[in-house]
This record gives C-alpha cells, structure tokens and sequence, in this order.
C-alpha cells in the first residue's frame, strides 16, 4: 500500500521534511516511489511547497496520507478558496479609518472641555 507521509532532512535539532509518497512497509527515511514536496516547520509561517497535480494524481492511484500529510494539506485547502492579495488590502483601510474616527473623537472631546 503507498502512503503519503514525511521523510524528515536535516541536521539534529532542525527538523524539515519532504512529502513523498512511500511504500508503507518502507522505514521513514527509507526508499520513496516520489517526491511532491516540502514541509519547514521552523519558519514563521511554517513553509509548505507541493507539486498538487502530482499529489492529485497519487491520491487517484490509491495512496492514502499520512495523518500529518493530511492535516498538512487540510491548511494548505482550495487555492481557489484562499484569500487574494487585494481582498487583505482591503480590509487595512477600514482599519486606519476606524483610528482616523477614533482621533477626532479625541479632538472633539478636547474641544469640548477647552469651552
């Protein structure tokens, strides 16, 4: 049966890891059939690269994740479903305008206590 999972690289104490597809009976840095990807987890956010027509085309074969692989690609979900560039930029300026209210608020205030 092929598995989906992690091969942990890396040097003691700084883990990263490759997705690879994988006979489940093989050890965990043992042999792979392929390489879809890779996983850091030690940079903020964690940095996740996969080749999704490969990892599409593996799961249509019969390979089935890993549990970390699949909660691994559960974060990553639907390209077409992730937030654009300009829906975040968005959503800043109602944040400086909130400030902008807030500040003459304040001015209005101090106006009003002068008098």
């Amino acid at each position: 049966m092929l598995r989906m999972r992690l091969r942990r690289v890396g040097s003691k104490n700084q883990p990263s890891y490759r997705i690879v597809v994988a006979d489940s009976r093989a050890a965990r840095d043992g042999a792979f059939v392929d390489y879809l990807g890779h996983y850091n987890p030690r940079t903020e956010p964690p940095t996740v690269v996969i080749d999704e027509e490969k990892a599409r085309k593996w799961l249509s074969v019969g390979a089935k994740p890993s549990d970390a692989v699949q909660r691994i690609i559960d974060k990553m979900g639907d390209p077409q479903e992730a937030p654009t560039a300009e829906v975040a930029e968005e959503a800043e300026p109602e944040a400086e305008s909130g400030d902008a209210a807030d500040s003459e608020a304040a001015d209005e205030t101090e106006t009003a206590s002068a008098e």
